[in-house]
Formats: C-alpha cells, sequence, structure tokens
C-alpha cells in the first residue's frame, strides 16, 4: 500500500516499488486526465460569490469591525450585511473556473477568521455564478437584493 506521500505503507507488507503520482486538473472535454496545454492555460474569469455564514450571536459592533478588517485584507469585497448571528458577504473573484472560485470562497471565512477577528461561525450557504449570470438575472429583475454602497452594512 501506497500512502499519500509516496512511500510504500509498512502494515501491509507489500514490497512493490514506489510509484509517484502527480494531480493534475482535467479541462473541459478532457477525459484522459493528461490535460491539453490550452486548456491549462485557460484565462481566469469572473465571477459573482456569496457567501453567508452563521453561528451564536455575537456583539454587532464586533461584527462590523470584523467584517470591515475582512474588506481590507480582501480587497475586492463589495459588500457585506449582517446581524449578530448572520452575514452575508459579496464579491466578485477571479479565478480559471467555478471549482477554484468556490475553493477560494470556501477558505475565506476560516483563513481570515483569526487576522479579522471574525466570530467562529460557520458558511451555511454559497452561490458562485458567471459574470454572465450574474448579469442576466440583474437584467431580468431576479439579481440579488439592491446592494448598498459598497462597504459593511447591517440587515
Amino acid at each position: 500500500m501506497v500512502n499519500c506521500e509516496g512511500r510504500a505503507d509498512k502494515r501491509s507488507g507489500d514490497r512493490r516499488r514506489l510509484v509517484r503520482r502527480a494531480l493534475t486538473s482535467v479541462g473541459p472535454g478532457d477525459g484522459d486526465g493528461g490535460g491539453g496545454g490550452e486548456e491549462q492555460d485557460q484565462a481566469s474569469r469572473l465571477w459573482h460569490v456569496t457567501l453567508s455564514v452563521s453561528g451564536r450571536p455575537a456583539p454587532l459592533s464586533e461584527v462590523r469591525r470584523g467584517l470591515e478588517q475582512l474588506a481590507h485584507d480582501h480587497p475586492f469585497l463589495l459588500t457585506s450585511r449582517y446581524a449578530d448571528d448572520h452575514a452575508e458577504i459579496r464579491y466578485w473573484e477571479e479565478a480559471r473556473d467555478l471549482h477554484d472560485a468556490a475553493a477560494v470562497a470556501l477558505r475565506l471565512w476560516g483563513e481570515h477568521r483569526s487576522s479579522a477577528q471574525l466570530p467562529p461561525w460557520e458558511i451555511v450557504g454559497l452561490e458562485v455564478i458567471d459574470r454572465a449570470t450574474y448579469h442576466q438575472r440583474v437584467a431580468e429583475g431576479y439579481g440579488p437584493p439592491p446592494a448598498h454602497p459598497v462597504g459593511v452594512h447591517p440587515y
């Protein structure tokens, strides 16, 4: 048996030759896993992200201060709305594909929890849509609720 670091697991008693494997991305329409050069160099796109977090109530002043610090740390943050037990953060993310944009979004709260002194809330919702879909929704009147000016605002 080979562990995640490519070394043989002594418990298996298997003395087969070690094989090191690298993870590769599979591009759209690239079922062989080889990754064509053009698809590997695919240009980044803009994704509109809405991240919802929730948890035990915290003082509003601390929630606001934490979200303002997050906005300073993450300069593409568009707007945040908050209450004492939940918040919604909207921003544009530049990424190669939806998977990359979602991965960054899912790490955002946890990675900034200490530095921005954010409440210990959990992520309870995530929406990631491409730019065209965002603008189509807005044009059809189904877009997100009217945004406050850029910044951090109470609900």
